[in-house]
C-alpha cells in the first residue's frame, strides 16, 4: 500500500467541511490556478481563431499559391499567360493540391447616378471553387458560368452594395480606362459578406470571358492560375515544387512565369497575425508563474499547519522524502481541482462567445465582426499538461523545507 498517498487522502478528507487556518489560503491558490488556466484557454482559442478565420478569408479571395507572368507588376493591368499549359496538368497529380483554377483581373470604375467607386473585376470560369463565397453568401446565388455563353451577371459584396446603394437584380455600368475606353453593364446576381473590408470593397466576381473580351485576349489567355491546397502546412513544400516545374522555362512569347504564395502577397496581414503569438506566449508565461507561486504559498501554509504531524512522523522514523510525498500528493490534488475548474470556466466562456457572439469587433480594424473562437483538443491537452508540470516543479521547492523541521521543536509547535 502507498502509505504516503493514504495519509494524504486522510488529510484531504479530514479537511472537508471544517474551517482551518489553511482553508482560505488553499482556496485562493485553487482559484488562482483555475483563473490562470481559464485565461490561457480563452487567449489561445481567440488567437488561433483569429489566425484561422483571417487566413481562410484571405486565401478564399485568392489562393495558397498563384502562378502569373513574371513581367506582371503590382497594378491590375496584367500580362496574359496561356490557359492551357501542360505543366499545370502535371501539377494536378500532386495529392496535396485540392484545385487549380484559372482567373483574370481588370480594374475599372463603377458609376451610378449618385455614387462612384473603383473596383477590380475578378473573372473566373465554370470550374471555379465557390466553397468560400457560398459560406459568406447573403443574397442571391453564385454565378452560373458555362463555356459557351458570356455571362453579364456579377457577384458583389455587401460593402459595395451599401456604398453604391445597389440591391439584388440591379444593374450598373463599369468603365475601363484603356485605348479605346470601354464600358460594360452588369447585373447583380449575388451579394456576399466576408467582413474582410479591404477585399470586400475591391473585388467583383464575373465571367472570365468578359475580361478576355475587354482586354482583346484570346479564349486561352488568362491572368494566372490559383492553386488551392488541402493543408496550408504544405505551403512551402508544394510552392517549391511548383517553382521547379513552371518558373525556369520560357513561354512561346519569350516570357516566364513566377510563383507567389499567400504569405508573400499578404505579408503585412500574416506578420500581424504572427505578432499575436508573442502576446499569447507572454500571457501563458505570466499565468503559469502566478499559478506556480499560488501553489507555493498554499503548500507553505499547509506545511505550517501540519508541523506537529511532521514532527510526529519524523519521531516515528519516517524519512524526509516520504513526508514530502505526502504534501506533494495533497497539493497535487488541490492543483487538479484548480485545473478542473479552470477548464470548466475557460470552456464555458469560449462556448458562450462561439454560440452567441457576445463580443463584437470593428471589421475595418480586425477583419472580423465578432471575436473568433477556435477550440482545439490538442491545445487544451498541452495547456493542461504544461500547467500541471510547471505547478509540480514549483511544488518541489517549498517541500524541501520539511527536511529542516526538527522533530523535537515541531511536536511542541503551537
Amino acid at each position: 500500500m502507498n502509505t504516503e498517498l493514504f495519509i494524504a487522502r486522510r488529510i484531504i478528507g479530514s479537511g472537508n467541511g471544517k474551517k482551518s487556518f489553511s482553508r482560505s489560503i488553499v482556496g485562493i491558490a485553487i482559484f488562482g490556478i483555475a483563473l490562470g488556466l481559464a485565461v490561457m484557454i480563452v487567449a489561445v482559442s481567440i488567437v488561433t481563431g483569429f489566425k484561422k478565420e483571417i487566413s481562410e478569408k484571405v486565401i478564399g479571395f485568392g489562393s495558397h499559391i498563384t502562378i502569373l507572368n513574371l513581367d506582371s507588376n503590382l497594378s491590375y493591368e496584367t500580362i496574359p499567360i496561356p490557359g492551357d499549359l501542360s505543366r499545370i496538368d502535371e501539377l494536378k497529380n500532386n495529392r496535396g493540391i485540392r484545385a487549380i483554377q484559372p482567373y483574370a483581373i481588370k480594374a475599372g470604375i463603377i458609376k451610378t447616378q449618385e455614387e462612384i467607386l473603383g473596383a477590380v473585376l475578378k473573372g473566373i470560369d465554370s470550374g471555379y471553387n465557390w466553397e468560400f463565397i457560398e459560406k459568406h453568401l447573403e443574397e442571391g446565388h453564385i454565378l452560373r458560368i458555362n463555356d459557351s455563353v458570356r455571362l453579364s451577371s456579377v457577384m458583389i459584396s455587401r460593402e459595395v452594395s451599401n456604398l453604391l446603394k445597389l440591391n439584388m437584380g440591379d444593374s450598373f455600368t463599369m468603365y475601363f480606362i484603356q485605348d479605346p475606353p470601354r464600358a460594360r453593364t452588369f447585373t447583380i446576381e449575388g451579394i456576399y459578406n466576408t467582413s474582410l473590408e479591404e477585399y470586400d470593397k475591391l473585388y467583383i466576381f464575373c465571367d472570365i470571358k468578359q475580361i478576355q473580351r475587354l482586354n482583346s485576349w484570346g479564349p486561352n489567355q488568362i491572368t494566372g492560375y490559383e492553386i488551392l491546397l488541402k493543408n496550408i502546412n504544405d505551403l512551402e513544400t508544394i510552392a517549391e515544387e511548383v517553382r521547379d516545374r513552371v518558373s525556369y522555362d520560357f513561354l512561346e512569347d519569350g516570357s516566364r512565369l513566377k510563383v507567389e504564395t499567400i504569405l508573400q502577397r499578404n505579408t503585412q496581414i500574416f506578420d500581424w497575425l504572427n505578432l499575436q503569438d508573442m502576446n499569447v506566449a507572454i500571457i501563458i508565461i505570466l499565468m503559469l508563474i502566478v499559478a506556480g507561486f499560488n501553489m507555493i504559498s498554499g503548500l507553505l501554509i499547509i506545511i505550517l499547519e501540519r508541523t506537529n504531524m511532521i514532527g510526529i512522523l519524523k519521531a516515528l522514523g519516517t524519512n524526509n522524502l516520504s513526508i514530502r510525498k505526502i504534501f506533494i500528493y495533497q497539493s497535487g490534488y488541490l492543483a487538479l481541482t484548480g485545473l478542473l475548474w479552470g477548464n470548466l470556466i475557460g470552456l464555458f466562456i469560449c462556448l458562450i462567445q462561439k454560440i452567441f457572439h457576445v463580443i463584437k469587433l470593428d471589421p475595418s480594424s480586425y477583419y472580423l465582426d465578432v471575436v473568433p473562437i477556435n477550440l482545439n483538443l490538442i491545445h487544451l491537452f498541452l495547456l493542461n499538461i504544461g500547467t500541471a508540470l510547471i505547478i509540480f516543479l514549483f511544488l518541489l521547492l517549498p517541500s524541501m523545507i520539511i527536511s529542516r523541521i526538527s522533530p523535537e521543536k515541531s511536536i511542541r509547535f503551537n
